[in-house]
């Protein structure tokens, strides 16, 4: 069972880091829309006097239709954004993920297809980011909505000496994404935590398939970080040089987002079952 793999000169992360660093580049681009775009409008708050006067209104209406032409900006780019990264992107890091497979076990790239077996996997993969992305996205419009109607309610107060925008963006920060918990994180650090989850996972669920499909065998051994779980980073069972079974690695691709976990093909394994999933090497 300690049979040495042979892993060729690039690991699967070295493989698809230009897609996750180009993806993240981009969706930091699309929020930018809407983070510039919150800053132009409360900037232009600070000339207007809350309250109804001829001039307050020109001024609050050209603000907020610059700020609706925004919203729409960054509707278009984030949407195309999430339409190319599901469409395009996550099929080429699949296919990474095969090859590099393929490239560990000293075999041809040629073995993989694109079989019936390996577009059902990743069209659901795909499928399933893609909701993840545009619920995202629909998220950030609502909340930008949100903000919206705040700057105008304060506009109308006029009981008020002027309208607070520290306080409006403190209330409506849309330089940040709101997790199930409630906690605010800065988009780039969401952005590289989900593309990152999403790549390693499309490209580990390639590797495993391919192990099995490609290669036959239904082993394959577990590169990690020294501390990572097999199914969150806090399991106590440790993933790193571990046999796992393919069904297994189907199963837990990735334990966490940033998680740099590679499947190894263990063709001397092949038609051993008295081994457990999960056996230290």
């Amino acid at each position: 069972m300690t049979t040495p793999v042979r892993r060729r000169a690039r690991t699967l992360r070295q493989r698809i880091l230009g897609y996750i660093t180009g993806a993240v580049d981009r969706l930091r681009a699309a929020w930018s829309i809407l983070a510039t775009a919150q800053t132009r409008l409360l900037n232009a708050l600070t000339d207007i006097r809350p309250g109804r006067s001829a001039g307050t209104g020109t001024r609050l209406r050209a603000a907020l239709a610059a700020f609706n032409t925004s919203l729409g900006a960054f509707a278009r780019t984030a949407g195309a954004f999430a339409e190319r990264w599901a469409s395009s992107d996550l099929p080429l890091i699949y296919r990474e993920g095969a090859w590099t497979m393929l490239d560990n076990a000293a075999r041809p790239n040629r073995l993989f297809q694109w079989t019936d077996r390996h577009r059902g996997a990743v069209t659901s993969l795909s499928a399933q980011y893609y909701a993840d992305l545009t619920a995202r996205i629909t998220e950030a419009l609502r909340r930008a909505r949100a903000f919206l109607r705040a700057v105008q309610d304060a506009a109308r107060d006029a009981l008020s000496v002027r309208i607070d925008a520290a306080a409006l963006r403190r209330d409506h920060p849309l330089d940040t994404v709101i997790y199930a918990n409630n906690a605010r994180h800065p988009v780039e650090a969401w952005a590289r935590a989900a593309i990152t989850w999403q790549a390693v996972t499309t490209a580990n669920t390639a590797a495993a398939r391919t192990a099995l499909d490609e290669l036959g065998t239904d082993w394959v051994e577990v590169r990690d970080g020294p501390d990572c779980g097999w199914t969150s980073h806090d399991d106590p069972d440790r993933a790193n040089r571990t046999l796992r079974t393919v069904q297994d690695a189907l199963a837990y691709p990735s334990a966490h987002p940033h998680c740099i976990r590679e499947f190894l093909p263990r063709l001397d394994l092949i038609g051993r079952a008295e081994i457990r999933s999960g056996a230290l090497l």
